[in-house]
């Protein structure tokens, strides 16, 4: 009987796609095995998004072939490519934030719920529950509108929504970046469910070591072009580095030293007894200098103590100081006053105004110290700002006056970055700070990092990612189903073992 990792499910050949001037696919040329794990690296603009949105139809490619098992597919639309047996998770669709989870799981397949144009939402939410029973996902209210829910929530119903068409293709652009350890995890035990039923799985993720340890091939883009695929026995992260950008890449990205290294008797920030929705009781002080690390998983409400910290979630009780000032933090405008940032997880809905110039994303931080006598704003000292950003953080851009959708999911991140480093601030707070970024933003802004932290800078790192919080964090603060557990300090040699043992 033939072996189901020699069957091919997709074949591209000679795939080109141009915007403009900008040749974003030359020429590319990739297979994708029933069975197999097949992952697709490169740099932010080496086309790998570019790529996808041609094989599930968002895009149409100016020239070039692609077959699916076998035969010729040229999908004109994502509801073809779900026709066609392809499932996907994508960065450019996502959900319809003023439709429920539910609505959303089944949008283009209403009518198994219809009766006389009438859509029974009782029986679609049941429906619902159970694919996500059926996978093992718990805790989505899919009475919510989309927009009411966090980005791993609305990662799950996306993935759910591409299982229930039982794919022979699976595709996860940039998926696991937003998922906590423990969902990770569960869509891990997935990916092998699917191998062994003979779906072909094609993955986009910047973790390297995520890439080379699931993956069975990779196969590298640059500036456009695929420039080569590596088998399971070749890979390692330094390899497919090399190959992303042409050149060695030193793979020192976390800090090399082993100590806690800030002012202990220098407290900027405290949090007693914080309580809201989805954490209560906690309590840390934040050094100068410091980098305080959180972690969990799903239910630990890590990412809702960095709003309540900025005050766009305040919490229902407790407090969080200032204490050089003294100054209660009740509002943003408190923190912003306070000399304090907010980096959140989701840029694109919750920081940046994608369809505004870079110009107009850097100032708006900076409104209060722009303002003139009479409340006049000068263009030019905008101008001024947004270039000053541009050349601290490298951005890559035609000007202070392209619009931020334009621009590489790297360079988005330093435009949300930049418009707060521009500005004279004390205390920053990072959420997944290089999700979805590639892997020389993340070591520029892991570079940034302990830079700022060498100027005295205070910073408290959220992140689902543990390798980021053991590489950076002088302390971690591990929090489970709301509560926070314990710390773990750096001269105490954390591990990763240890971290996951508190989390669980």
């Amino acid at each position: 009987m033939m072996d189901v990792r020699t069957e091919n499910i997709l074949e591209i050949e000679g795939l080109c796609k141009s915007f403009g001037v900008t040749k974003a696919n030359q020429d590319i040329r990739l297979t994708v095995r029933a069975g197999e794990v097949h992952s697709l690296a490169g740099e932010n603009g080496s086309g790998k998004s570019t790529l996808i949105a041609q094989i599930v139809g968002i895009q149409q490619p100016d020239s070039g072939t692609m077959r699916l098992g076998g035969e010729t597919y040229h999908p004109s639309s994502p509801l073809d490519a779900r026709a066609s047996g392809i499932g996907f998770v994508v960065q450019e669709l996502g959900l319809i934030d003023d439709f429920d989870g539910s609505m959303n799981m089944f949008l283009g397949n209403f009518e198994q719920f219809m009766k006389f144009g009438i859509i029974n939402t009782r029986k679609m939410r049941r429906a619902a529950k159970e694919e996500l029973k059926k996978w093992n996902f718990r805790d989505v209210p899919l009475n919510k509108k989309a927009s009411n829910l966090s980005i791993e929530k609305r990662k799950i119903i996306e993935i759910t929504k591409a299982l229930a068409v039982n794919p022979r293709l699976f595709i996860l652009d940039e998926t696991t970046q937003s998922l906590s350890h423990d969902t990770k995890q569960r869509l891990y035990e997935i990916i092998e469910e699917k191998k062994k039923q003979g779906c072909a799985i094609l993955m986009i993720t910047h973790d390297l070591e995520e890439m080379c340890r699931i993956s069975d091939r990779v196969t590298v883009l640059r500036d456009g072009k695929s420039i080569g695929t590596l088998e399971k026995e070749e890979l390692t992260e330094e390899r497919v580095r090399n190959l992303m950008v042409g050149r060695v890449v030193e793979a020192d990205y976390y800090r090399t030293d082993e100590t806690c290294m800030y002012e202990e008797s220098d407290v900027v920030l405290r949090a007693e007894s914080i309580c809201g929705a989805s954490y209560e009781d906690v309590s840390f002080e934040l050094h100068k200098g410091e980098i305080l690390g959180f972690c969990g998983l799903s239910d630990a409400g890590i990412h809702e103590i960095g709003k309540a910290v900025f005050a766009l979630e305040p919490p229902k009780r407790g407090s969080i100081t200032m204490v050089k000032t003294g100054a209660k933090i009740h509002k943003p405008l408190d923190a912003t006053k306070n000399k304090m940032a907010y980096v959140p997880k989701d840029r694109d809905s919750e920081a940046l105004m994608l369809e505004a110039p870079i110009r107009d994303n850097v100032y708006m931080p900076s409104v209060q110290e722009l303002q003139g006598p009479a409340g006049f704003i000068s263009p030019a000292k905008c101008t001024r700002l947004a270039e000053e950003a541009r050349e601290k953080l490298s951005i890559k851009c035609t000007s202070v006056n392209q619009t931020v959708s334009s621009l590489s999911g790297g360079n988005k991140q330093k435009v949300n970055l930049g418009r707060w480093l521009v500005k004279d601030i004390d205390v920053l707070i990072l959420d997944c700070p290089t999700r979805g970024v590639d892997v020389g933003v993340k070591a520029y802004i892991y570079h940034l990092m302990k830079e700022m932290k060498q100027k005295g800078m205070s910073m408290i790192l959220i992140s689902d990612e543990l390798t980021e919080v053991l590489g950076m964090s002088d302390r971690i603060a591990i929090m489970k189903e709301g509560k926070l557990v314990s710390f773990q300090r750096r001269d105490e040699h954390f591990t990763q073992q240890k971290v996951v043992e508190e989390m669980i």
